[in-house]
Order: C-alpha cells, then sequence, then structure tokens
C-alpha cells in the first residue's frame, strides 16, 4: 500500500492547454467506523469475525448493519447516478438480501453500553447513534420503538435523556444473504485509512459481478481482503470503471463513508480525470474543452451507448491536450458527470476516438502519416487507452481534502512512445 500520490511526466511535448478545477464541498465530521461480526455474537466492544465470508451488493457473513432504507439508496446511487464509465458487462439488478454458500446467515447482535459523565444529558437516541456507529440513526429510533434497544432495561421513548451510569442495551438478530464468494485476487492499494480505500484496478478486471463475470472481479477480491466490507453495497464501491479501463477506485470501508462518498459523486465534490491516447489533432482537440451532450442507449445495439436528444445529462471537460505527434494526442480528461462509457461516447461523437477502443473507435482511430510501427501498435492495441490517474475527496470523517494518482501503465506508455517516436526532432 502507498499512501503518497505519484505522478508521470513526459518531458519534450509541452501541453497546449490546462486547468479546471472542480469545487469540493464538506462533508459532515461525525462519520464512524463500522465494528464487524460474523454469525457471531458482539458483546460490549469486542469484535468476533471470520475471515472467510461472501457479498456483492451489500451484504455479509460479518454483519449487516442493516437500515433498509439506506441501503436501497445505496444500490440506486450504485447502479445508476454514479455510474463511472462503467462496462456494460457489469450492468446488474442488486439484492436486498445476501446468500453465504447459498443459505441465510442469522447474524445476533448484543451491545451494552454504559453511559460516562460526558454523554449525561444526550437523548437516548443521539447516544445510541454515537456508539453505536454501525447503524444509522433512524434504524436505532425503530430499535428503540420496538425494544429490540432497551434503556435501564425498559422500552422508553427515544427523546428520553439519559444520565451517567444508565445503561443502552441492544439485542437483536439480522439476517444476511449473499452469493459473491470472497476469492484471493491481488489488489494494489494505493491510499487506505479507518474510512477510506483507493484501488488501482488493473486492465482486464471487471469491478463487480454481473451477467458472466461471477467471479474473478474487484468486488471478489474485495471481500477476500476486506472480510468485514460484506455488509456493505458492492464491498464499499463508490463508482465504476470499465473492464478495460485501468486507474483508480474509490470505496468506502464503512457504511456512513461509503453513502458520504456517494453524495459527494452526486454533488460533484469528487473529480475523477482520466488520461486517453486519442485520434486527433491539438488544434482541433482545442476546439472542445467542454463536451455538453446527453447520452443515453443505443436504439438498436443494445449493448452501446450514443448520445441522443433523449438521454441523460454527459459533461466531459478536456483539461489539457498534449501532441504525440501531428494527429495523435494524450488527453486529461475531467467528468463532470459519470454515465455509462461517458469518455469514449463523447471522444468519439467528436470524432477523435480513443485509440484501441474497438466499440467506438473503428478505423477512424488510424490517421494520415503513421509508419508502419505506429499502425501496427494502434491496430494491436488490445484495449481502449483510457486511465483513470486522478481522484480527489473530502474526507468523509476528518473533511481534509484527499487527492490520490497513479502512473500511466506501461501499455499506455509504450503506444505514446511508438506514437511520439521521431516527432521532437522535426
Amino acid at each position: 500500500m502507498n499512501n503518497d500520490a505519484m505522478t508521470t511526466n513526459f518531458p519534450k511535448k509541452q501541453p497546449l492547454d490546462t486547468d479546471m478545477s472542480t469545487e469540493e464541498l464538506p462533508m459532515p465530521n461525525e462519520l464512524v467506523n463500522d465494528n464487524v461480526l460474523n454469525n457471531t455474537v458482539l458483546n460490549n466492544n469486542q469484535v468476533l469475525s471470520d475471515d472467510n465470508t461472501p457479498d456483492d451488493n451489500q451484504s455479509a457473513l460479518d454483519e449487516q448493519m442493516h437500515d433498509t432504507s439506506n441501503d436501497d439508496e445505496l444500490e440506486e446511487l450504485v447502479d445508476d447516478d454514479i455510474v463511472d464509465d462503467e462496462d456494460e458487462d457489469e450492468d446488474e439488478d442488486s439484492e436486498d438480501s445476501v446468500v453465504v454458500a447459498g443459505q441465510a446467515v442469522p447474524v445476533i447482535i448484543d451491545v451494552t453500553h454504559t453511559v460516562i459523565e460526558d454523554e449525561a444529558g444526550l437523548r437516548i437516541d443521539k447516544l445510541a447513534s454515537k456508539v453505536f456507529t454501525d447503524f444509522s440513526r433512524a434504524q436505532l429510533q425503530s430499535w428503540i420503538t420496538d425494544g429490540s434497544l432497551l434503556y435501564n432495561g425498559s422500552v422508553q421513548k427515544p427523546k428520553i435523556r439519559v444520565k451517567a451510569g444508565d445503561v443502552l442495551q441492544l439485542s437483536t438478530t439480522l439476517q444476511q444473504h449473499s452469493e459473491d464468494q470472497p476469492e484471493n485476487i491481488d489488489i494494489e492499494v494505493v491510499y487506505e485509512d479507518d474510512d477510506v480505500l483507493v484501488i488501482n484496478k488493473p486492465v482486464g478486471m471487471v469491478v463487480h459481478p454481473g451477467a458472466g463475470n461471477q467471479t474473478g472481479t474487484l468486488v471478489n477480491a474485495l471481500l477476500y481482503h476486506y472480510p468485514q466490507q460484506h455488509h456493505l453495497p458492492r464491498a464499499g464501491l463508490v463508482h465504476r470503471i470499465d473492464k478495460d479501463t485501468s486507474g483508480l477506485l474509490l470505496i468506502g470501508k464503512t457504511k456512513p463513508a461509503q453513502m458520504a462518498l456517494m453524495e459527494q459523486l452526486k454533488d460533484k465534490s469528487v473529480y475523477r480525470h482520466y488520461q486517453c491516447v486519442v485520434a486527433g489533432d491539438a488544434a482541433s482537440l482545442l476546439r472542445h474543452r467542454r463536451i455538453d451532450a446527453p447520452i443515453g442507449r443505443h436504439r438498436n445495439q443494445r449493448t452501446k451507448m450514443t448520445v441522443m436528444t433523449a438521454g441523460r445529462e454527459a459533461v466531459t471537460h478536456l483539461l489539457n491536450v498534449t501532441p504525440l505527434n501531428d494527429n495523435y494526442c494524450l488527453l486529461d480528461v475531467g467528468l463532470e458527470t459519470g454515465r455509462t462509457h461517458q469518455i469514449r461516447v463523447h471522444l468519439s461523437h467528436i470524432t477523435y476516438p480513443i485509440v484501441g477502443d474497438r466499440v467506438y473507435g473503428g478505423r477512424r482511430q488510424l490517421r494520415a502519416g503513421l509508419t508502419e510501427a505506429q499502425r501496427q501498435a494502434i491496430n494491436n492495441f488490445p484495449r481502449q487507452a483510457l486511465h483513470a490517474y486522478t481522484l480527489g475527496f473530502v474526507h468523509p470523517t476528518t473533511g481534509e481534502d484527499i487527492e490520490v494518482t497513479t502512473p500511466i501503465p506501461e501499455d499506455m506508455q509504450q503506444l505514446m512512445a511508438v506514437l511520439s517516436d521521431g516527432y521532437d526532432e522535426e
């Protein structure tokens, strides 16, 4: 793991244009860490867990701190508004419960807390949300009402104020289900703390299980390396990128952190910058610094997206254009929205497709004046030359501005070297 930002510089070729900043909005600082459990009992502040569990869109064998309304909101966010250049094969509906080895797993929660002097005077529901941080305040209020959360052994109204020495006891059972299995797949962690994880996803890895991709996904890997995240929708994923796009993905390690980061993404205080190699000259590309064109599903080819009047709002910014030669450039791209295949569709729409993009590029990737080596490099490049290299967000607990970067992968660097061969000497 490396918490330090990394940068890649390509000397000699000077950027022709720069700049765009995304406004960052402050987030609440009272978000807390998740405690986890595995079909076992939580007593006081002890956490009993097992490293072997499954999950997908939310759950686990660890504990399912499960507020249905919040989980529904999480699922809607993951599946809809915050899809970030998502791969079609990853599309699937999530479920509210999870299965371990095909069976429901009961998780027993039995937690007590004795009120200290500093907490005296707080309402029961306020204190409960402060100390039982795995659950939402709404869920805790419902447990106070139905008797699952007792105050000094009896049922009381949420607004009752506590005194030092009083005891809160939470006793309930959650049913959890999951079909996805943890898999020992290596992942590259570039940033991690108690609340947030940033992964550098390699080319070829699908982000989460879906039709035709039930195993070998990032979610399967996360469930193995971070079994405590089984209760989270899609193991904490905040957004997604294509199978054949490399780069940074943001993951919440707790339920409050995941929800806060998703809200940031909706509010555009999370910024995502990509680098891609495109077929197009610098002067032409600079005329399209802001691409504002709605995107929807293609009417005839249902696996493709297209620019269409009836589509959803989609805005892409070309932040920086670096010529590799007279007809190919390295772009620095920022997303204002996160529609499926957005960058690929927008660049194809303005007739400057990403090199290697077989779906949206076609023969337009081949421009005049190519050497045989350059032509072969383009024809043989096996995926879209697109990399998510910078990710910025407001830390959901500390409020600190965090920015993480990762270098362009080797395959793209080699492609760039071939395309720029001899260009500087001209």
